[in-house]
């Protein structure tokens, strides 16, 4: 079972769109790569190879 993480100012934005964007500080919180590609990953996952530079 995955831990939640509470959600703190900083952790997203909103898009022009209005989609939620989480930020790198999210992505360290939460500790690990999710592999979708997400636009702030401090893990270096590219979608394209698959692989994490980390």
């Amino acid at each position: 079972m995955k831990k939640i993480i509470p959600i703190e100012e900083g952790d997203y934005y909103l898009t022009p769109e209005g989609y939620r964007c989480f930020t790198e500080q999210y992505h360290l919180k939460r500790g690990y790569c999710c592999e979708s590609g997400c636009r702030h990953c401090p893990y270096g996952y590219n979608p394209k190879t698959n692989t994490s530079e980390n």
